[in-house]
């Protein structure tokens, strides 16, 4: 995606979205994927999101230090709902504290744990996106 904005292939709109945003680290994306490869994706989404979005905040911790969305490894269908759901109470208040209205994730586990999970946490309203979802809506066709 980043080669495909910064060549002009495609084009954004910023203004596709007027509500605040937050990023999620994914596990896989980031801690996992520097000590298996030496290399995190921490910066290449944030500067997506900086070409999709005028408003968005990261969560504190970042990075690295973000919480574990609760639903990585298969929980979703493991049957341990009670357990997955407790798991992401920090995720859910890390988001919480941001005054986000939507959360943009790249990790397909942790798009539908978030999903799962927000109504138990009192964000029903909380709207998550992938992040290609983002690039993709604010498309200039």
């Amino acid at each position: 995606m980043i080669d495909y904005i910064k060549t002009g292939r495609i084009k954004l709109d910023k203004s596709r979205f007027d509500v605040l945003a937050t990023y999620h680290d994914p596990c896989n994306y980031g801690r996992k994927a520097e000590r298996l490869f030496g290399h995190a994706y921490y910066d290449e989404p944030r500067w997506i999101m900086d070409q999709c979005l005028n408003n968005w905040v990261d969560m504190y911790p970042l990075r690295q230090g973000q919480f574990c969305c609760g639903g990585g490894g298969g929980t979703l269908t493991t049957g341990y709902n009670a357990e997955r759901i407790f798991y992401g109470r920090k995720k859910m208040e890390q988001i919480r504290e941001t005054g986000a209205q939507m959360v943009v994730v790249p990790c397909h586990s942790c798009h539908g744990q978030l999903n799962a999970i927000k109504t138990e946490y009192q964000m029903a309203g909380l709207t998550v996106k992938y992040l290609w979802e983002l690039v993709a809506d604010c498309l200039i066709l």
